[in-house]
């Protein structure tokens, strides 16, 4: 026994040694992923969608707040990868590893269920987890930068705005994909595989031309991000608006398409808008059809259970009105 306790002792700090790396690991390659494509604002280079944020959610609601410090070595090996860390980087890394923190907590405190099946998490991820918590790491990062001297005071804003943006948009999109990998179960059973290819074949042909078309086509995006949600729920959803937001993001950096002719601030702007009617259209859509159709299976349940019920109480009359054998035979004694 003292055997096996000590065994587990060992095995505890190792699993957290290991998921300590592995969420840093993977909020570094998020990173390094968002910092492909970016828009300058105002002299600064801000991402239009920044994964990070949406990876350490996702781990925070998946492991808890033991993964803490793994977000902030990600944030770290992404500042060490842009630039040599400075003393007042310290900030930065406290910024955005307290976002997220701030983030599970709001979520938890309002008994937020990581499978998003009601509407009611849905709202909770868009307006605690990134509405109100992403407020953090981009305040902390543009007050850094103009106390620094980086960015003047007529500019704060702007960059403030793409800042908080990039990282709600990380959360929008990135934190429901990561909850749907945790409880997919493997082999994927899908009853609807032709529907599903097309729906895919439409996505892949239709987003790319409406992203680059120079008229404004962006809106014809919407009728395949309603029939995902309708049919396949989150997963089809989110990521449909997933391909959706990266092929706007690509477009807007590349100044093609409808992007072509606006300046760089309207390129955020128009950019931010599409981007988050775009992930709330599926996520909040998906939501309400996945409470739908929970309700619906609950009350087919109920009345189930009542017919059972009722069978059962129907039965049970029609035996004590059936008279026994043996009274039944002395019955037919007397008669004759």
């Amino acid at each position: 026994m003292a055997c096996v306790v000590a065994r587990e002792d060992l095995r505890g700090p190792g699993v957290l040694v290991l998921q300590t790396l592995g969420v840093a690991a993977c909020y570094y390659v998020a990173g390094r992923l968002g910092l492909l494509r970016g828009l300058v604002v105002e002299g600064a280079v801000v991402s239009p969608i920044w994964p990070p944020t949406g990876v350490a959610l996702a781990a925070l609601l998946t492991f808890g707040l033991r993964c803490t410090l793994g977000i902030a070595l990600g944030a770290l090996f992404v500042l060490m990868s842009i630039d040599t860390p400075q003393p007042q980087s310290v900030i930065v890394i406290a910024g955005n590893t307290a976002a997220p923190v701030i983030g599970y907590l709001l979520l938890r405190s309002q008994h937020f269920k990581p499978d998003l099946a009601r509407l009611r998490d849905g709202l909770a991820l868009v307006f605690l987890g990134a509405v109100a918590a992403m407020l953090i790491s981009s305040t902390t990062g543009a007050v850094l930068l103009l106390a620094e001297g980086s960015l003047s005071a007529d500019s704060f804003w702007s960059v403030w705005l793409a800042w908080w943006a990039g990282d709600a948009m990380g959360v929008l999109i990135v934190t429901p994909l990561l909850l749907l990998l945790r409880r997919a179960h493997w082999p994927v059973h899908l009853s609807r595989w032709k529907e599903a290819l097309l729906l895919a074949a439409a996505t892949a042909t239709l987003v790319p031309v409406a992203t680059h078309a120079r008229s404004s086509m962006l809106f014809a995006i919407y009728p395949l991000l309603v029939w995902s949600a309708l049919r396949f729920q989150l997963a089809g959803s989110m990521l449909c608006a997933l391909y959706a937001s990266v092929m706007a993001t690509i477009a807007a950096t590349d100044h093609s398409g409808p992007f072509s002719v606006l300046d760089r601030m309207d390129v955020m702007i128009n950019l931010l808008i599409f981007n988050a009617a775009a992930a709330l259209t599926a996520l909040l859509l998906s939501s309400m059809i996945s409470e739908q159709q929970h309700m619906r299976r609950s009350v087919e349940r109920a009345c189930q259970e009542l017919v059972e019920v009722l069978e059962h109480l129907t039965a049970g009359e029609t035996a004590s009105n059936r008279a026994p054998p043996e009274e039944d035979g002395r019955r037919r004694g007397e008669e004759l």
